[in-house]
């Protein structure tokens, strides 16, 4: 393919950070490098999508929305990308498929905020997702509760990691998932977008 694909190495192991980053923010920035330290993770890419299915109303301009990720984005191990737009995917399931393909070798590791693993079984082929890659779940203020008594969570509860072992997370054999409280900067799209600072 022609498009630039994002760089990782075989015996890495790569963060997929997806979202419609409408726009993106600092609790992104906070959450990936969070993800980073805390997930050993050797990358982190950001999949900024060109619409999410679960949502009727679609984001801003996705060039727009890359724009302003690359220029919040100064980490050297943070990779911001359209790479979805390009394969075509409009899944996460069919993006995973199609990177495990492209990238042999490579572990990867699905991240979500808490309030995803909440409603996370509304996605397509969410089960399949939860036992093809390890899934890092890290929670964001008020989504706590949900999350934990969420399908995707009771459905896979033995396969949930202490947060002591977050780190092997990226090397387990899935299903295998790990619920991280971090410190959260609580800042979200949807209240930047009703502030009007993002019109």
């Amino acid at each position: 393919m022609r498009h630039k694909l994002p760089f990782a190495l075989p015996g890495q192991t790569v963060g997929l950070f997806g979202g419609s980053f409408d726009p993106p923010h600092a609790g992104h920035v906070h959450v990936s490098r969070e993800a980073l330290k805390r997930f050993d993770l050797d990358r982190v890419w950001w999949l900024v999508s060109p619409g999410n299915p679960l949502k009727e109303k679609g984001p801003a301009a996705l060039e727009r929305r890359m724009a302003a990720a690359r220029a919040m984005v100064s980490h050297p191990r943070i990779e911001v990308t359209d790479i979805e737009a390009h394969l075509g995917t409009r899944y996460t399931a069919q993006t995973i498929e199609r990177f495990r393909a492209l990238y042999p070798g490579v572990r990867f590791v699905w991240l979500m905020g808490a309030d995803n693993l909440a409603q996370f079984h509304r996605w397509q082929r969410w089960e399949w997702i939860m036992e093809t890659v390890p899934v890092g779940v890290l929670a964001r203020p008020g989504q706590r509760i949900s999350a934990r008594t969420s399908v995707a969570a009771q459905r896979f509860r033995d396969a949930k990691m202490p947060a002591s072992a977050a780190r092997m997370l990226g090397r387990a054999e899935p299903p295998a998932w790990c619920f991280l409280n971090v410190p959260m900067l609580d800042v979200s799209s949807s209240e930047i977008r009703a502030r009007g600072e993002w019109g």
